[in-house]
């Protein structure tokens, strides 16, 4: 039986742990704000209202711990710096995740205060026990106008964070995201208001927060969510100084199916192989920053990215520098004819080539680019493991292009740390996205001596046309290169079988054949990494990913052990 979205979700241990222990924080708090509330006898008075005002200030206080958590996954430079070294404490991979787990429990938490707010205000002008009326403390008042003003942020947020419209219309979640300045800044006032209080009247002070601790008796839970506030703040502010740094785009190409390549020259630019960044394009936006995996390795005298164009954005910036849709359909059409490695025409484009367009040949220069990061992803383990299983699939392939060369580079200075072998595995739907690194997997097959430290297993889902099968078929015949991808390694049509495949890996682990001198009795760690196309490393299609972790998981063995690493953007 395939496993449930509640079991997958809950019920395996480390989710179970993490649920037991999150949500039993929650639920103390609403439980510790209820009862400080209700046997407080200084506000007697106000708890004439009972359940109403017991369940709104105890959803409050829960509130005030998700005001300060929100931010807390979202201190990208202050995780990147202590993953390395806790992220066997906690999961620094996972910010985003994290961050939607708070993101829910804000959205429950507010309805419960919210609704219990609106019982209170009705029951306040019903009972008299304030010389008020419902619709003044709604409307005149700063509690209930901040409260009403975080209302309407919630609601634009989460609407537009949706996966679907985030997909359609990635600019409409960008800037609704940007809300979350003014949310914040009612977080931190919406106590003035001085709802609770033991006098008929509020007492409020000229200097912040604007009430009289006397008494107004609210938690005061500003003195301690402010702090990740000013965190976050400061990190935008670093971050925005480090971007404006000299920034050069030196090259750009462009590659079959639309992968355009961008080489950037940023002298105080250091990452690690593996590592993603922020870009942002001042012609095509100017607010806008959008997140790419690094395709060049550490040793390169530039950084690089693939960028595919499938939104608006990215055709924004295709139009830009003059590869829109006719260059990218004429290459893709030139790559489909599948040449032969020693047969290409000199009148046509081969499926390894690229073009690099000329800024002198265009009216305009190249346009000026921004980076920001780098920032940490699992990737950058790859060395910790004796045997690294990379899965890509068509851009996703990215995150590898770099760890890739950066394996070639420490290969020739005999430096590869734990790793003593790679799977790599690409698995592209169509015959032209084998350009886009063709002539990288081409250099570091090339450069192995030894055969079995990489192995590229190349997998093409497409449904294949008779025409390709029959061109297939005539250049294979003999070739010392595969006719589609041009290397030694034969193409494999159709998707993995992944039980099998892992489980071939365990089974030449065991036996002794498969690293050089180990044993069956060794225990043996293999890492599997794997980036998907949509959400990064694993970025995209989800169900690839349960599948190849669920196979991994399952060829474990008290000797071989399979961990999974999936990365975030």
């Amino acid at each position: 039986m395939p496993e449930s979205w509640f079991h997958r979700e809950f019920l395996t241990p480390r989710k179970l742990c993490f649920n037991v222990i999150w949500y039993g924080l929650h639920f103390f708090l609403f439980g510790y704000g209820w009862h400080s509330q209700a046997t407080n006898a200084r506000l007697a008075g106000l708890n004439t209202l009972k359940w109403s005002v017991w369940s709104s200030r105890g959803a409050g206080l829960v509130l005030a711990f998700d005001g300060g958590m929100i931010l807390v996954p979202m201190l990208r430079n202050i995780i990147r710096v202590v993953r390395p070294k806790l992220a066997w404490l906690f999961p620094a991979d996972e910010n985003i995740w994290f961050h939607r787990q708070v993101a829910y429990q804000m959205a429950f938490w507010a309805m419960v205060h919210t609704t219990a707010h609106y019982v209170n205000f009705i029951r306040v002008e019903q009972t008299q026990i304030r010389k008020q009326t419902a619709l003044e403390i709604h409307y005149t008042q700063p509690g209930g106008i901040t409260g009403h003003v975080m209302l309407l942020i919630i609601v634009l947020m989460y609407s537009t964070a949706h996966n679907k419209i985030r997909a359609q219309c990635f600019e409409a979640f960008w800037y609704t995201h940007h809300l979350a300045f003014f949310f914040m800044i009612g977080l931190y006032t919406h106590a003035t208001g001085c709802f609770v209080r033991d006098t008929a009247q509020p007492d409020f002070i000229p200097t912040f927060p604007f009430y009289s601790t006397d008494h107004c008796l609210g938690y005061l839970s500003w003195r301690f969510t402010i702090w990740p506030g000013i965190l976050y703040f400061g990190e935008r502010v670093y971050r925005e100084i480090r971007a404006r740094r000299s920034t050069k785009l030196s090259k750009l190409l462009v590659h079959p199916s639309g992968a355009m390549e961008l080489r950037i020259v940023k002298p105080s630019f250091k990452y690690t192989a593996g590592q993603w960044l922020f870009i942002q394009v001042p012609d095509v936006s100017k607010f806008q920053w959008h997140p790419f995996t690094i395709t060049s390795a550490p040793e390169d005298p530039y950084v690089s990215v693939h960028i595919r164009q499938v939104g608006d954005w990215t055709r924004a910036l295709g139009d830009r520098v003059g590869a829109g849709p006719s260059v990218v359909q004429a290459m893709t059409q030139a790559a489909l004819k599948a040449y032969d490695k020693d047969e290409k025409t000199t009148t046509a484009l081969g499926r390894g080539d690229f073009v690099e367009l000329d800024p002198a040949s265009s009216t305009r220069p190249l346009p000026v680019v921004r980076i920001d990061g780098p920032y940490g992803a699992p990737a950058e383990d790859v060395f910790k493991a004796e045997v690294a299983v990379l899965v890509g699939a068509g851009i996703g392939v990215t995150p590898f292009a770099s760890i890739l060369k950066h394996i070639w580079y420490r290969q020739r200075r005999g430096d590869l740390g734990s790793l003593r072998r790679v799977e790599f595995f690409w698995i592209c739907r169509d015959a032209p996205s084998f350009g886009w690194f063709q002539s990288l997997l081409q250099e570091v097959e090339a450069a192995q001596t030894d055969p079995n430290f990489l192995r590229i297993n190349i997998y093409l889902t497409q449904k294949i046309s008779e025409d390709m099968l029959w061109n297939i078929a005539v250049n294979d015949a003999g070739a010392d290169y595969d006719p589609l991808t041009l290397l030694r390694t034969r193409t494999m049509y159709g998707r993995p079988d992944w039980k099998a495949i892992f489980g071939r890996i365990r089974q030449a682990i065991e036996s002794g054949q498969y690293l050089p001198g180990s044993k069956s009795q060794l225990v043996t760690k293999v890492g599997t990494s794997v980036d998907l196309l949509l959400q990064a490393y694993f970025c995209g299609p989800s169900v690839l990913a349960k599948a190849i972790k669920e196979e991994a998981m399952a060829a474990c063995t008290s000797n071989v052990k399979f961990t999974f690493a999936k990365e975030h953007f």
